[in-house]
């Protein structure tokens, strides 16, 4: 029996810097950074923006984008234009999601995919119509440790070797492969016939995994397109997709050339703008953390965020909750605040505060939810918070 699919009868509200979306405590926008991506005086604009036009704080979202609360109405031009930078294109604004293995040419990996989310980038605002594209449309290049493939992306690619990769759609691949200067190309060809298979489904899904056997409708579409033929060059037994990487970026980290990068955390993602590193070039990880890429080993680092990599708050997410969202039944940031102290390692917890379950970590993880009648976790009421998180990871873990 098919499940039912999602009401996409309404628009996406989903925000960025143009169109805020208006929460309880004012605008919200969203600044989009492809790879995770940010040179050091874009970051500083937008810390600068953040104690200007918002809160004072920043908040790092699960697709390695940067969010700011608090903006007044009316202020989404100016701000825009002080985020010209970062704002390449008004059309394309809300389909710039692309994730990117954060540790790629630094540590670790199959291939060195820095250049390529710019790359996608550039070709996504080059073609008018996926400007169409949902604002929860996502992108995924993986340098073949299995970090971002494996967090839900609609298109994604894998290397498979350091110029070889294999196109993956809704997390199943399809056994397509191009070398490295393809990537981006695929990737477009691979959202068209998403709107293609869209229209033709009569459908207004803003996901492939809202359209009937949508990954492999879509796949087939790719494979009837002379283009795709003239970049793809072989068509093999799809691979598995491994799992890896995961929100543990936290610390020093020895480079591939002998070099260090440093891992920081923001505890729930959010901090204010004066305890974020400046100076340097970052990358935001789709994990809510920081990584400085290129550090002498030892140097020391100005920041009031999490170095630690035993810290508890590792893993520890949750949405805005009260007073932020006017929809959430309760303070889950304050909740998960007292709550996570003293917890030991193993999946990952999210609290939501309402069912709508905002920023929902892919994979298994624990899951605190607010309701009417107090929290439950993984679906159990919850009397000693503490306790049952630890239960539920032990019981989760098994």
């Amino acid at each position: 029996m098919l499940s039912p699919l999602p009401d996409r009868s309404k628009p996406d509200n989903c925000p960025g810097v143009l169109i805020p979306h208006p929460a309880a405590d004012g605008g919200l926008v969203r600044v989009r950074l492809p790879g995770g991506q940010v040179t050091a005086g874009q970051w500083q604009a937008l810390l600068d923006a953040a104690v200007e036009f918002g809160d004072g704080a920043l908040e790092l979202t699960s697709r390695g984008n940067v969010q700011l609360r608090g903006v007044a109405p009316g202020a989404e031009a100016e701000l825009g234009a002080r985020l010209a930078e970062l704002l390449p294109s008004r059309t394309h604004e809300k389909v710039r999601n692309i994730l990117a293995s954060p540790l790629s040419g630094v540590a670790g990996g199959l291939a060195d995919v820095r250049r390529l989310p710019r790359a996608l980038d550039r070709s996504l605002q080059l073609n008018a119509r996926l400007a169409e594209l949902s604002g929860r449309f996502l992108f995924a290049i993986d340098d073949g440790r299995g970090d971002v493939s494996a967090l839900g992306a609609d298109v994604a690619v894998l290397a498979t070797g350091p110029d070889e990769f294999v196109l993956v759609l809704g997390g199943e691949p399809t056994g397509q492969r191009m070398r490295s200067a393809a990537v981006s190309a695929t990737m477009v060809l691979a959202a068209l016939a998403f709107l293609t298979e869209r229209e033709a489904q009569g459908s207004k899904a803003w996901r492939l995994a809202e359209l009937r056997d949508g990954a492999a409708r879509v796949a087939d579409r790719l494979t009837l397109r002379p283009s795709i033929v003239s970049i793809v060059h072989a068509v093999t037994p799809p691979v598995s997709v491994p799992g890896g990487g995961g929100p543990g970026l936290v610390g020093r980290i020895a480079r591939n050339d002998g070099r260090e990068a440093l891992g920081l955390l923001a505890p729930l993602g959010r901090f204010q703008a004066s305890q974020a590193p400046t100076g340097h070039d970052l990358i935001v990880t789709p994990w809510r953390g920081l990584i400085i890429p290129d550090l002498e080993p030892g140097t020391a680092v100005q920041h009031g965020l999490i170095d630690d990599p035993e810290s508890p708050w590792i893993g520890v997410t949750s949405c805005a909750g009260q007073p932020g969202c006017a929809k959430a039944l309760s303070d889950v940031r304050g909740d998960a605040a007292v709550a996570h102290q003293g917890i030991p390692g193993g999946l990952p917890v999210h609290w939501s505060g309402c069912g709508r379950r905002c920023g929902t970590p892919a994979g298994p993880h624990v899951e605190v939810l607010a309701t009417d009648a107090g929290y439950e976790i993984n679906g159990v009421g919850a009397v000693e918070l503490a306790a049952d998180i630890t239960a539920a990871r032990r019981v989760a873990g098994q």
